[in-house]
């Protein structure tokens, strides 16, 4: 089925960005285009993250686990099971046994059982374990329930979080939360892994300042040997990569890249054929989060845990294996649900004139992990807003919701909860990616009112499906040269897009390869041949032997083939010229 047409349109420039003038030209465009205006925000040393001071409530959890050090009380991490919360939880636990808590264990919800979060039924098992402090990662800026059960059972709670608050917060003992009322912290896009990295360096700052490490005779730990962990995780949780963020992702790539990576992440580049010398910040997105995230979708994601803990690289390469067998699986499923999804809309127009301003699709026997996959690419192919929903507990349905720029998703949720009281029984999430659950009898109601208060949002021009561009490559950049200085020019990823040109190119030749890649011999218009390569083209509509000219819209890249290199085109769109 085709995707709705789409337009091409040129990145807004600054007028003026003189304070960029070192950089190569292309660069100075890209940058600028992207809210750069000064070279320090391009600053990825780590000496240039934000302190840690102006994190709210900051100060009490660090004296709330100082004193859990000190009596060495037992400590429950309740983490949440995507590659966020994964990564959030071994960073955790990694760091605080570094720093000489003795006693640390983790629980991880499994997602068909228990739900999202420290829910009472995570509490009661963290305090059957023996809890004296319960601390949750990527989770808790919304368990009321949970936090009030436990401390009802005299066990104290941080929650670090970076999930939007709703009208009430938790009674935890300490929250660190840059997205919670009052914090001043000025980066809101730290992802949960991050926050738990910030109070790792607070923590250990303050029991510096205590002369902990003298006394206790033990060395200072080096807490930049988490950066892998949080790289990988802020990347696979796609916050923005503002400032802050690249700095994080820059720092645990370079050490990645210097081989100072830990087995866990050595074995997912394994299975995941990525060379750690080479690996990209979209590596972390497209190759090693799909495999970790695998485990938490379709069974328990203790097993990706396990896997970014272990000490030894065989172990780890064993626990990775298991991880790429159930991201097979994990592809199968959502190739089956996105035929369905796709008999289903094909009843619907194509070119978008027809299609409502929302998306909304159920089949009772799609996988409850995956519909959030299968949001997604709906979302990418038809630009609506799009949820998911499959079956969950005995009456309900759980939903998945991906969103377009313009339309923040929960608060839509939260605007559709206020006006249909009851309607939604839970919800959670970010402006682009939200969770729900509803009462199975109430879909029809629900799709009506996502309908109307999605309509009150959304404009036409909102509802365009626009590819934004950085405009046409100069001649002189088609080379590998130029093509390596854009991927040390990043990182790039949400927020902070990787660059993408436009151009009219003349079709030499094409053919499609596995009946879904088109494989092309493109030539400038200054006569230069270059390859391209479009994955998953229409294949209803290529090859097309009548089509001569190209207009494209593409990324530079490196192949590799039998050790050797050449400047390839990744085709974004590509339409007749």
């Amino acid at each position: 089925m085709s995707e709705i047409s789409r337009t091409i349109q040129r990145r807004a420039l600054p007028g003026v960005f003189t304070a960029l003038s070192a950089l190569h030209p292309v660069l100075q465009q890209l940058y600028a285009s992207r809210g750069i205006s000064s070279p320090e925000q391009l600053d990825r040393g780590a000496a240039a993250l934000l302190p840690f001071t102006e994190l709210k409530g900051i100060d009490t959890a660090v004296a709330l686990l100082i004193m859990a050090l000190k009596q060495q009380q037992r400590i429950v991490i309740v983490g949440d099971f995507d590659a966020d919360g994964a990564t959030s939880t071994a960073v955790l636990l990694s760091g605080l046994t570094a720093l000489g808590f003795k006693y640390i264990e983790y629980l991880v919800p499994n997602r068909f059982e228990y739900g999202y979060g420290l829910t009472p039924e995570m509490a009661e098992l963290a305090v059957a374990q023996g809890a004296e402090l319960i601390i949750t990662v990527d989770n808790g800026i919304s368990a009321i329930d949970g936090v009030a059960l436990a401390k009802s059972a005299g066990v104290k709670v941080l929650v670090t979080d970076h999930h939007l608050a709703g009208h009430e917060l938790p009674d935890a003992d300490a929250i660190v939360n840059p997205n919670q009322p009052g914090c001043s912290f000025p980066s809101k896009a730290l992802a949960g892994v991050g926050v738990a990295f910030y109070v790792l360096l607070a923590l250990r700052a303050a029991l510096r300042q205590q002369q902990y490490f003298s006394e206790q005779q033990i060395s200072e730990p080096n807490l930049a040997e988490l950066l892998d962990l949080v790289a990988l995780g802020t990347v696979a949780d796609v916050v923005p990569l503002d400032t802050n963020n690249r700095i994080l992702v820059h720092q645990g790539l370079m050490r990645i890249r210097s081989g100072k990576c830990r087995p866990g992440i050595q074995a997912l580049m394994d299975v995941a054929n990525r060379s750690a010398a080479k690996l990209t910040a979209s590596d972390f997105g497209f190759a090693l989060a799909p495999r970790l995230n695998a485990a938490g979708r379709l069974d328990d994601m203790s097993l990706g845990i396990s896997c970014l803990l272990a000490k030894d690289l065989g172990l780890a390469r064993q626990y990775a294996a298991e991880l790429d067998s159930l991201n097979v699986e994990r592809r199968a499923i959502e190739q089956s649900m996105q035929v369905e999804a796709q008999a289903f809309l094909s009843q619907l127009s194509f070119d978008g004139a027809e299609l409502p301003e929302c998306l909304c699709l159920y089949r009772h026997d799609w996988h409850q992990g995956v519909i959030g996959i299968l949001a997604g690419r709906i979302k990418e192919q038809f630009h609506r807003p799009t949820i998911v929903f499959a079956q969950g507990d005995e009456g309900e349905l759980k939903g998945s919701a991906r969103s377009i720029s313009g339309l923040h998703i929960r608060d839509l949720l939260e605007e559709i909860s206020t006006q249909y009281p009851g309607l939604i029984k839970k919800f959670g999430g970010h402006a682009m990616a939200a969770g729900l659950t509803i009462s199975a009898e109430r879909l029809d109601t629900f799709k009506v009112a996502l309908s109307l208060t999605a309509k009150k949002h959304l404009t036409t021009e909102q509802l365009t499906a626009v590819i934004y561009t950085d405009g046409e490559l100069p001649a002189a950049c088609f080379d590998i040269g130029f093509a390596q200085l854009l991927q040390n020019a990043g990182p790039w990823g949400q927020a902070f897009p990787e660059p993408v040109f436009d151009g009219e190119f003349t079709l030499i030749s094409q053919k499609m390869l596995a009946d879904r890649h088109l494989k092309m011999m493109l030539q400038t218009a200054e006569g230069k041949l270059v390859d391209a390569i479009w994955f998953n083209a229409d294949n209803k509509a290529w090859p097309n032997v009548n089509i001569q000219k190209v207009q494209l819209a593409y990324q530079l890249d490196i192949n590799e083939y039998r050790d050797k290199q050449s400047l390839q085109l990744i085709v974004r769109y590509m339409s007749a010229s």
